[in-house]
């Protein structure tokens, strides 16, 4: 899970997944003011502590570029700017903090999420509000794996990973469905994914709105509304999100061997 951990943790995973909403015009001018301020990197002084939390992060992931490391607001801690995304490692270089969409605390020995823990409990509590009978499923006999993925029916990676459902479940892996319209409830996604949960076919209509957009217009009692909100209080940040039985997020859409070979890895890190 090393690297699966870090991809996430250095913000990888938006390449793989359809963001929740476009960002704003503030939000563009102030991560530009924030890049022309930021201070310029030096090389750290051997045995200092910013040395250590470049090996710290080196150690993590040897391919990611440390662009500055300096003193951080809190005492205790470096910051350092990696990918555009600021961090923090503790002095001793044994804690990785990171604090942009789906923060993190890592342990840089063991590898572990500390704050996974936490949140994977969370997740599950959240995740049970949500009947079974309201999850669209696709899933091969007898199948090794479960996954929760929220979805949405316009983002370009949940059709792309929906394409790849036969093969998802080729590998054993059972995949739960939950409405996840990103821009929000009211919206035409929104309306959508109301018409699919209200299909008598609920399979057939999910995999034709994917394939096609072409959605039969429906109303009925429904709770993707519910879906949503959960979705939001699980820490979505795009679509596809994809969950472990355990809590665990294990990003956006990832290929199904690269998926099992993740679920297989967490399984017997587990045991």
């Amino acid at each position: 899970m090393k690297r699966l951990l870090l991809a996430a943790a250095f913000g990888m995973l938006s390449i793989s997944a359809c963001a929740k909403a476009p960002a704003t015009a503030d939000d563009v001018e102030a991560a530009q003011a924030a890049a022309a301020n930021a201070p310029e990197s030096t090389k750290p002084a051997p045995g200092s502590p910013e040395e250590r939390a470049v090996a710290a992060i080196a150690a993590l992931n040897p391919e990611v570029k440390v662009e500055y490391v300096g003193k951080a607001p809190m005492p205790g801690f470096r910051e350092a700017v990696v990918g555009g995304q600021v961090i923090y490692v503790s002095d001793d270089g044994n804690y990785l903090l990171f604090t942009g969409a789906g923060g993190a605390l890592l342990d840089t020995r063991t590898q572990k999420n500390l704050s996974e823990a936490t949140l994977g409990g969370m997740r599950n509590k959240l995740l049970k509000t949500i009947p079974a009978s309201e999850r669209i499923v696709f899933a091969p006999p007898n199948p090794k794996h479960t996954v929760t993925v929220f979805t949405d029916v316009e983002c370009g990676y949940c059709r792309k990973m929906h394409e790849e459902i036969k093969q998802y479940n080729a590998e054993g892996i059972a995949v739960e469905y939950l409405a996840f319209p990103r821009m929000g409830i009211g919206s035409e996604g929104y309306n959508d994914m109301v018409s699919v949960w209200c299909s008598p076919d609920r399979k057939s209509a999910l995999t034709r709105a994917k394939s096609s957009g072409e959605v039969e217009s429906r109303n009925c009692r429904n709770t993707v509304a519910d879906q949503y909100k959960v979705g939001q209080s699980v820490g979505l940040t795009g679509t596809p999100m994809i969950i472990a039985r355990d809590g665990s997020q294990l990003g956006g859409y990832l290929p199904a061997k690269a998926l099992r070979a993740a679920l297989d890895k967490l399984e017997a890190s587990d045991g």
